[in-house]
């Protein structure tokens, strides 16, 4: 099969891809084989392949947001038929023993794997899953609508869960990219104001067609105090900015898995009047059940461009420079 893997990370422009041939990926105990079909780009892929997020593995395969049929199962395996049409996502395998696993917080287990980044993901022509943590998706969305829904839509609704916003409130949202674009729909549709603040124009656009109430800059100030608020851009620095614009008792949370230093907060301005900062911290399978339900609901649906399975590295370039709007989907 035909796969990308990380051989050297670094910046993008230096090549940390390599597109190479490999056997096809075998499904071990428990697991089945996706023919993949459609793989969303995510920030964490461009992490990882520019070793902001230490490599676990060598040569691995990047990719989580991975729409396919299945093609083959290991022994064991039987929660799924040949042929049907599944998701993979982020969260690979928990232990399933530890407090956090028995409580329903698995996001959080010590022994949490994860799809390109602890075993092979959807960067390539097959991949394989534990068939527990696959996910069967709804008929209404299509392999292109569903791929980026897979952890950009996922993590991102728990990330808004995170902020506690009220029914009806004011949502700002920092950054607009693949989360956030999704996002920003579930909460319009929810009856929300939502405020975009983004340095892509592109974007700002984007986020009006879509419903916001309003779209400036990222370091600006909406329009009103917010009740709560998502930080989907990895930039420390914005962490005061968008607790200076949350009114009293207004929640920030943090959604991605790597940040840039936060610089330090001034109490008076930025925390005090019980002003809450949060992390989010991968999602639970749980979040995810609850999510593709909704986004079939609501009609959400992402902003795509489609890229062949051999422009991946173009695609990573173009979502480090801000030339996506909305998410980019490789097409196996």
């Amino acid at each position: 099969m035909r796969a990308w893997t990380v051989v050297r990370p670094g910046p993008i422009e230096t090549g940390p891809l390599r597109y190479v041939e490999r056997p096809d990926a075998e499904p071990g105990r428990g697991e089945v084989r996706v023919r993949v079909r459609a793989c969303g780009v995510c920030r964490t892929d461009l992490h990882l392949a520019e070793g902001d997020l230490a490599p676990r593995r060598a040569a691995t395969v990047p990719g989580h947001e991975v729409v396919g049929s299945v093609d083959a199962r290991g022994p064991d395996a039987s929660r799924f038929e040949l042929g049907d049409r599944i998701g993979i996502a982020w969260l690979r395998s928990t232990c399933g023993r530890c407090r956090w696993c028995r409580t329903g917080r698995e996001n959080l287990c010590p022994d949490a794997r994860f799809t390109g980044w602890d075993a092979d993901g959807g960067y390539a022509e097959y991949a394989v899953v534990p068939e527990a943590f696959a996910y069967r998706l709804p008929t209404n969305l299509g392999d292109v609508d569903a791929a980026p829904l897979l952890c950009a839509g996922i993590v991102g609704y728990r990330a808004l869960r995170r902020a506690e916003l009220p029914p009806g409130g004011r949502l700002g949202i920092y950054g607009f990219g693949a989360s956030a674009h999704v996002v920003a729909q579930v909460a319009i549709a929810q009856g929300a104001v939502v405020h975009v603040l983004t340095r892509s124009a592109p974007a700002r656009e984007l986020a009006l067609a879509l419903g916001a109430a309003s779209a400036g800059p990222a370091d600006g100030a909406p329009p009103e105090p917010l009740d709560a608020a998502v930080l989907f851009a990895p930039a420390g620095e914005l962490v005061p900015v968008a607790l200076r614009a949350l009114d009293q008792g207004g929640t920030l949370s943090v959604a991605g898995i790597h940040l840039s230093d936060v610089p330090r907060l001034n109490y008076a301005r930025e925390l005090f009047r019980e002003k809450q900062l949060r992390s989010v911290t991968a999602n639970t399978r749980a979040d995810g059940e609850e999510f593709l339900r909704l986004a079939s609901a609501l009609h959400v649906r992402p902003t795509v461009e489609p890229r062949p399975l051999g422009e991946a590295d173009r695609a990573l370039a173009d979502l480090a420079a801000d030339k996506i709007t909305g998410a980019a989907v490789l097409m196996a």
